[in-house]
């Protein structure tokens, strides 16, 4: 009985906290940090996001040579990769519609 109570308390919570939840727009509003989203994007796009990228590739690529293996180069250059295409991913997951 008492494991019935428990279970009937957790679902009753559960439900009347999914039904007084309030749609979130994390997507849409908050115009407040246009600037600094702009900002951000606009380092991470350009000639920052250009630099960590080369430097992240030629980081691996010392460490690499300097213990005679690839794996560190080629975690430097998948690092590259997601500071290339990145922002764009963020971008589209944060302003999709669903």
């Amino acid at each position: 009985m008492k494991l019935l109570s428990k279970m009937f308390n957790r679902v009753s919570l559960t439900a009347s906290s999914l039904v007084l939840a309030a749609p979130a727009f994390a997507g849409t509003t908050g115009t407040e940090f246009g600037g600094l989203y702009n900002l951000v994007k606009g380092w991470s796009e350009g000639y920052l996001g250009r630099t960590l990228a080369i430097a992240a590739f030629l980081v691996g690529a010392i460490v690499g040579f300097a213990k005679s293996t690839a794996m560190p180069a080629l975690i430097g250059i998948i690092f590259a990769v997601l500071f290339a295409i990145g922002p764009g991913i963020i971008d589209g997951i944060a302003s999709a519609l669903i």
